[in-house]
């Protein structure tokens, strides 16, 4: 697979806050490292830290949705990514800080932009990090960006999970966002090409397929994909679509609360229930109308609603198989309803979460 040459060689300005030497660290991930103040909503342990590459030119690809496309009104480094901050830290002091808290620590990720310098500088960061923790490391890849070499790279270095933006679940969705766009140009071939090289690389449940709700694939689209990637023991973790403001989608509604939650639902089943593809129903615009629960074991996922593992948030896991990355505000602002939980849903969300769900519209006896 050949690497773009727009990419390879765009021009790297002389900019003095840029990676490897500074970085963007999530919201939730300088509260955790106490490194800026602020408290969760609800309190919970917390020690996913979430690390995204910084250049004055930000990012060369321009999704339709993204809070960091290229088109997006603002200098690159005011702008917001799934709508939070991130603020810019230097990579030295975060490193050192990342050591006093290793303890704390359960994942971290690198997340990569299409730019030129994103794979020399995620190997340097990577080598630091490793100096002072030995926290599992997750790095988010930008497949323009990459190929089997390079992702081999990550792999001896001791990285231990590959994620990969899809977003956009069919093919006519992927190019209506993230190819037809000013600056776009993205290749879903190539994106397929990155995923699979990963699986073959990494191995099964070793890389993770980010999926996004609410850009304009249907419900059948959405579960065909978990399919594909179960049988190819390859995760799928799920977001919600939240419009940023400014952002060629800014005006675009979400998908609603129920289409969400049976979503959710669904995705659990199918991949801790062996969830039959027959016993999916879909009426004529492709979304899902009906579920079939004969099987007993599915029937109480479903009435128990699984004790709410369906609506935790889809992250890489910690060293003890635990929760990793819990990604507080993916899919919602801090002042927003939860669309995902960073922890399992307790006795009134749960509540909450069933009649978001209209499980009585949905069940098919």
């Amino acid at each position: 697979m050949k690497i773009p040459i727009n990419v390879l060689n765009a021009p790297v300005a002389e900019e003095t806050k840029i990676s490897p030497d500074y970085v963007r660290i999530s919201a939730a991930s300088a509260m955790a490292l106490r490194m800026r103040s602020g408290r969760f909503a609800r309190e919970f342990d917390f020690g996913g830290i979430n690390i995204l590459l910084n250049y004055e030119e930000g990012c060369y690809s321009d999704c339709g949705y993204c809070g960091l496309a290229r088109t997006r009104p603002g200098n690159y480094e005011e702008k917001s990514f799934i709508r939070v901050e991130w603020p810019l830290v230097n990579m030295q002091e975060l490193a050192k800080r990342m050591g006093e808290y290793k303890d704390k620590l359960t994942r971290l990720c690198i997340s990569q932009v299409t730019h030129g310098r994103s794979h020399k500088d995620t190997i340097a960061i990577t080598k630091l990090i490793n100096q002072y923790v030995d926290t599992p490391l997750s790095i988010l890849a930008a497949p323009p960006v990459l190929n089997r070499e390079r992702l081999q790279e990550y792999k001896d270095l001791g990285v231990d999970m590959i994620g990969i933006g899809l977003d956009a679940v069919s093919e006519s969705v992927f190019y209506q966002h993230r190819t037809n766009v000013p600056n776009g140009k993205l290749s879903w071939d190539n994106y397929w090409d990155i995923i699979y090289a990963s699986r073959d690389i990494f191995g099964p449940w070793k890389v993770n397929i980010h999926t996004v709700v609410g850009l304009g694939e249907t419900d059948r689209d959405l579960v065909e994909i978990f399919y594909h990637l179960y049988e190819r023991q390859i995760l799928p973790y799920l977001f919600s679509f939240n419009p940023e403001p400014d952002s060629r989608m800014g005006d675009w509604d979400r998908a609603p609360i129920t289409r969400w939650r049976r979503i959710q639902l669904i995705k659990h089943l199918i991949e801790h229930k062996n969830l039959a593809k027959e016993d999916i129903v879909f009426d004529d615009n492709n979304s899902i109308s009906g579920l079939k629960v004969s099987n007993a074991d599915i029937r109480e996922a479903v009435e128990g609603l699984d004790k709410g593992k369906p609506f935790k948030t889809d992250g890489c896991p910690s060293a003890d198989n635990g929760d990793g990355c819990s990604r507080p505000y993916g899919s919602y602002r801090p002042t927003d309803s939860y669309r995902d939980f960073p922890f399992l849903p307790e006795d009134d969300d749960i509540v909450q979460i069933r009649e978001e769900l209209q499980l009585e519209d949905l069940l098919i006896k």
